[in-house]
């Protein structure tokens, strides 16, 4: 074994250890508490445990296990292959997301933390907005948790496609179907035992990694005065896809002003659906103190920075050092891996491909978790009242084990393309922001806004989404299907709102969370 392979696998001995820590605090920490932990005191005492840490997390915990849920693989492999491939335009992407973090973390994350508390102490994004109404009626949950469901199983699967990328490069002597499955079990595992608390932690120690592992390329490139051509940059590459048999053109353009107008309203748009995006936003409503967002936002917000503009120059570098090597065969989502493998000894370079596995983790942990807590909350209590707290939380643990079994399905039907990682995010962003987005603005800001509009606010902007993506107007259009489904969820919850008469109960909880939400600011 060599000591890129001992470095990566300490990582995951690392990450176990974490877990464990977690799952027997505050049981016999021996060998039988290990193997009889069904029989011992549960830690998660309770479902707000388990799915929200007992809202007990604190600023750092809170800001980088948010942004390493929301990145995941797609940071160090997805984007800055993406961007390696076909340009300065794909920068755009990394532009809206960055606009789009600070935007959620200035303007929703506090708002949500007190709203969420005061509507009815809610757990799950489904819950607040069901209890933000003081709604009777049980649809709009039942509406959110199968839209989760659908739209979760894809955003694991994109993990699953980069984990088995990573251990495949590797481990070549593994076979794919293997890699995934390890890679598989490994989430589920510390997903299960560890519960909200321990996925934050990983996630924070795993966001620090990925943030040093995107500086550390970058730097070093600089450092050592690594010679970087840039007439290298108007070459032309193409490959066959090895999924479609078409011939793929991979352009870098001449500049990020000249990309084309549907890159940059595309690229912007993927800032809008942090709004929606429920495993990014059930952070703002676990932190401890509502007065402690100013400080998660700003790092937060220097994270994302960061992160994402070393991932670009990862991407604009490669062009010019490793293109030839991985643009012919169309393994242009490798950069980083080539990049880390080309300018860092075996030791270190096991620990920056450890990153990628980390990405992967961070993001698949959580959408597991938010995934199992609407649908345990959500549907499961609807048709089986007075659910005890163990029972829910045993629940929402074989929940995870479902959605990662039909994860790998789809992971596996998909194969491990160059566009595989990129494609499954794209998708999977789209219909959380285009749903929830515009709904979980209006209920923050707008007082009357009511259930109805709620209600069609969700319904239309997925299915403008998924009907815009389907058609074929993404491919035809260049626009991504977020943009339309936003602005088409937006403006049905307006008028259906506007149309539809507010009550004085759905105006209570927002009066009082203003109130509250005014005294803090």
């Amino acid at each position: 074994m060599n000591s890129e392979m001992l470095t990566f696998l300490l990582y995951f001995v690392a990450l176990i250890g974490v877990v464990f820590h977690f799952y027997l605090k505050d049981k016999q920490r021996t060998l039988i508490g290990v193997v009889f932990h069904f029989y011992l005191k549960d830690k998660q005492r309770n479902q707000e445990d388990f799915f929200l840490g007992g809202r007990r997390m604190g600023p750092w915990v809170t800001a980088l296990s948010a942004q390493a849920s929301d990145m995941s693989a797609w940071l160090l492999m997805g984007l800055p292959g993406s961007i390696l491939a076909f340009g300065f335009g794909q920068i755009w992407i990394g532009i809206g997301l960055a606009l789009g973090t600070a935007a959620n973390w200035i303007l929703c994350a506090r708002r949500l933390r007190v709203f969420s508390e005061e509507a009815d102490d809610s757990i799950t994004i489904p819950q607040f907005l069901a209890n933000r109404f003081d709604a009777d009626s049980k649809a709009l949950q039942v509406i959110c948790a199968f839209i989760f469901l659908f739209a979760y199983t894809i955003y694991v699967a994109s993990a699953f496609v980069a984990g088995t990328t990573v251990f495949g490069t590797l481990f070549p002597g593994i076979s794919t179907t293997l890699a995934m499955v390890i890679f598989a079990l490994l989430i589920v595992f510390y997903t299960i035992f560890g519960g909200f608390t321990a996925v934050c932690w990983t996630d924070f120690f795993q966001g620090m990694l990925m943030m040093i592992a995107l500086m550390a390329v970058p730097i070093t490139v600089i450092l050592t005065r690594q010679p970087l051509d840039t007439s290298l940059l108007s070459h032309v590459y193409e490959y066959t896809d090895a999924t479609t048999g078409q011939v793929v053109t991979c352009d870098f353009g001449s500049g990020i002003f000249s990309a084309s107008w549907q890159e940059i309203a595309t690229g912007l748009a993927w800032g809008l659906g942090y709004f929606g995006m429920p495993h990014i936003i059930v952070r703002f409503m676990s932190i401890e103190k509502p007065a402690e967002i100013k400080k998660s936002s700003t790092i937060a917000i220097i994270w994302v920075v960061i992160s994402l503009g070393c991932a670009c120059l990862i991407a604009y570098m490669g062009r010019m050092l490793v293109a030839d090597e991985l643009l012919p065969e169309g393994m242009q989502k490798l950069v980083f891996i080539a990049m880390a493998r080309k300018y860092f000894p075996p030791a270190l370079s096991g620990l920056l491909l450890a990153a990628i596995i980390a990405a992967s983790v961070s993001t698949a942990d959580s959408q597991l978790l938010v995934a199992s807590s609407s649908f345990t909350a959500d549907l499961y209590s609807i048709f089986r009242k007075n659910v005890s707290e163990k029972e829910g939380v045993m629940v929402g643990r074989i929940v995870v084990v479902v959605i990662a079994i039909i994860a790998y399905l789809i992971a596996s039907s998909r194969g491990a393309g160059a566009q595989a990682i990129m494609n499954l995010v794209e998708n999977a962003w789209g219909a959380f922001g285009a749903s929830f987005g515009p709904v979980i603005i209006l209920s923050l800001f707008w007082r009357e806004f009511n259930y109805k509009g709620a209600i069609a606010g969700i319904v239309v902007g997925f299915i403008v989404d998924l009907g815009w993506l389907f058609g074929g107007l993404t491919a035809s259009t260049g626009v991504y299907e977020l943009l339309p489904g936003f602005i088409c969820g937006m403006v049905a919850a307006f008028i259906v709102a506007m149309l539809t008469p507010t009550l004085d109960k759905e105006r209570a909880v927002f009066d009082k969370s203003r109130e509250r939400d005014e005294k803090l600011a």
